[in-house]
């Protein structure tokens, strides 16, 4: 049996807000070990990376950036100095719009994806822990 065709029509992409809503939906999901490392960190979207960032990342286009880290991680000591900027994870709207339509995911499982490994990276998470992580917050 063939499945249903789905209305498209009336659809517009998802906007920065949408994306902000699956970001928080992301993070009410992960499992609380994981939850705890992020206390603090704070989760910003923007359309695309600014000229600085590209440039300080060595992108050569502003669709190669998905989400960036920004901060102290634990991996780092973790010690907040002052003056210095909280904990944050920058995702990228269009990129993630770009890439969710080249592959065959979902977008909630790619702006998971992008926030356990920005967040993961920088804890000193390995590439195990976080599949981990991700498969839980699927469940």
């Amino acid at each position: 049996m063939k499945a249903p065709v789905r209305n498209w029509s009336d659809l517009q992409a998802p906007s920065l807000d949408d994306v902000e809503i699956l970001a928080r939906d992301a993070l009410a999901r992960l499992p609380p070990e994981f939850l705890a490392l992020c206390e603090g960190v704070t989760v910003h979207v923007e359309d695309f990376p600014d000229d600085d960032t590209l440039r300080e990342m060595d992108c050569e286009s502003e669709f190669d950036l998905l989400g960036l880290f920004r901060g102290i991680g634990l991996a780092q000591g973790g010690e907040a100095v002052t003056g210095q900027l909280h904990n944050r994870v920058w995702l990228y709207r269009r990129p993630l719009l770009d890439y969710w339509a080249e592959h065959e995911e979902t977008l909630g499982h790619l702006v998971t994806h992008v926030l356990v490994h920005e967040i993961g990276h920088h804890m000193g998470l390995s590439d195990d822990d976080m599949a981990a992580i991700e498969a839980a917050a699927d469940d």
